[in-house]
């Protein structure tokens, strides 16, 4: 006998920012249901005809006015029969690595605000987003070590400063500049402009920039980045 099933599949956003050497995280405040005005990620349940991909950025431009081109599938939550007091339902979980500085947010549907915060101050999360956020972060902090994700989060034109204490930052832990900074640009993915940032104290300091193109031809012919720390 074929079981019975009632079983909604969802989707859920984990959309990372970084601003003034702090990460974000993209929330939304909902509106209806039993967790009215709690915090949580955006997302909402998959329509029948859309793909996965499709249900999640629709799901991301209509509760925060944010569009992204791409969005890894990170975990699938499901263990926990009882994560939404609602229904059974079974959570895809996507994240994105954004500038955040390109986005106007703003709430819709059924988000009743949106917001960034910082990733040491998330409140107590609706469901189980705690547990997803975390589980996003663990990613973030394993794919910076052997995919030079980092340049998604930082802007076009940035100082080279600014890519080291991005990595302190989400790793959690200090550097050895000198170091990192050779070992970066040994790989030659990111070159200087010609332009200087606008100085706040003492001299200007040239402006760098992620080579994409360079970055794929590299792949092709096998290349393998990897950040060790001691």
């Amino acid at each position: 006998m074929i079981p019975l099933q009632n079983i909604k599949i969802a989707v859920d956003a984990i959309v990372f920012g970084y601003q003034n050497n702090k990460l974000y995280v993209l929330l939304i405040q909902q509106k209806f249901g039993k967790d009215e005005s709690s915090w949580a990620l955006p997302g909402g349940l998959v329509k029948e005809d859309e793909t996965l991909q499709e249900a999640v950025q629709r799901e991301l431009e209509e509760e925060t006015n944010v569009s992204v081109n791409y969005l890894e599938q990170l975990y699938t939550f499901g263990d926990d029969l009882h994560r939404d007091s609602r229904n059974r339902v079974i959570s895809v979980a996507y994240f994105a690595l954004v500038d955040s500085s390109k986005f106007f947010i703003k709430a819709d549907t059924d988000a009743e605000n949106v917001q960034w915060f910082e990733i040491n101050g998330i409140p107590k999360l609706a469901f189980d987003h705690n547990l997803i956020v975390n589980k996003a972060v663990e990613r973030l902090k394993a794919k910076l070590t052997y995919q030079p994700v980092g340049f998604d989060l930082l802007p076009k034109e940035f100082l080279f400063s600014e890519l080291e204490n991005l990595y302190c930052i989400i790793l959690e832990r200090e550097i050895d500049r000198r170091n990192f900074r050779k070992k970066i640009l040994s790989f030659g993915i990111i070159e200087e402009t010609d332009k200087f940032s606008a100085p706040k104290t003492g001299r200007p300091a040239k402006l760098f920039q992620f080579n994409n193109q360079k970055y794929d031809e590299l792949q092709r012919e096998g290349f393998h980045f990897e950040i060790k720390f001691a």
